[in-house]
């Protein structure tokens, strides 16, 4: 990871847990703040401070589902100094309170949290393909209308589908909100290798902004590939995607429920 921003996400999920400032994650890069700010966000989406504050939540969800620390001191352990301010901020991220996360977890992630409420005016929708990589086989694809490029907050509306190779799978978000939205899909896919322990990959993709309006399907195709180190990491409380995954028992390489899904460059963690 040679760029000044890979440098800087490095120093981020080391760091999360330490008070950092812009200031502090600007000099991992070696560049003056105002540059860095500028082009962390053209890579990211999102500036460097919201990136650690996603970093704090994810690392939050992780210790959540494979430790038997309270909520507290996990809180304390990601860089929060209010137990409040921290359960609010999971609540708004994941869709669901850290103690109900953590029970949704063991349980076997099978529902994400429920969609938005929207408002009673006219909504439109989101269509389009959903394209695999050449070299994966199959993918269940969990798709969702967000308000920001992170995978955070429960969306407007959502989907699984399937894809395969040599045949684009195809989804619909209905009841999406007149507006500007972000549509991020999350996969879990089938190498085409025929090793078994290198067949499970997560995949991402996403189309963002886009613009919904009522009465109307808005068209976004969704092409998926590996993570990258400028990944944001996966907040929202995706379900399980594994078919026949077992509650509580994750296998090698697999995540809780897809719930601490996004750490670029790390496996699942």
């Amino acid at each position: 990871m040679n760029s000044p921003v890979e440098c800087a996400i490095s120093h981020i999920w080391k760091s999360y847990s330490e008070p950092l400032s812009l200031t502090d994650i600007a000099k991992s890069a070696i560049l003056s703040r105002f540059h860095f700010s500028r082009i962390f966000r053209e890579a990211t989406g999102v500036s460097p401070c919201r990136f650690l504050s996603a970093v704090r939540i994810y690392e939050a969800k992780r210790m959540l589902a494979s430790t038997s620390l309270s909520v507290t001191d996990i809180s304390f352990a990601v860089g929060y100094n209010s137990l409040g301010s921290f359960t609010n901020r999971f609540t708004d991220s994941v869709g669901v309170s850290p103690s109900r996360f953590r029970r949704m977890w063991w349980g076997g992630m099978r529902e994400a949290p429920g969609p938005a409420r929207g408002s009673s005016s006219p909504h439109g929708a989101v269509a389009g393909p959903v394209e695999l990589p050449g070299r994966y086989a199959a993918a269940r694809v969990y798709l969702g209308a967000f308000t920001t490029p992170i995978v955070q907050c429960r969306p407007s509306s959502c989907a699984i589908v399937e894809a395969g190779p040599g045949r684009a799978g195809c989804y619909r978000l209905t009841g999406v909100p007149p507006g500007e939205w972000f549509i991020r899909a999350v996969a879990v896919a089938d190498s085409a290798d025929p090793e078994p322990w290198a067949r499970r990959s997560v995949l991402v993709g996403g189309q963002g902004s886009v613009t919904v309006t009522a009465g109307a399907v808005s068209e976004a195709g969704i092409v998926l590939r590996p993570r990258c180190p400028t990944d944001l990491p996966i907040l929202f409380a995706v379900p399980d995607l594994e078919p026949g995954a077992v509650a509580g028992a994750p296998g090698p390489g697999s995540a809780p429920g897809l719930a601490a899904a996004g750490r670029s460059s790390r496996g699942w963690s």
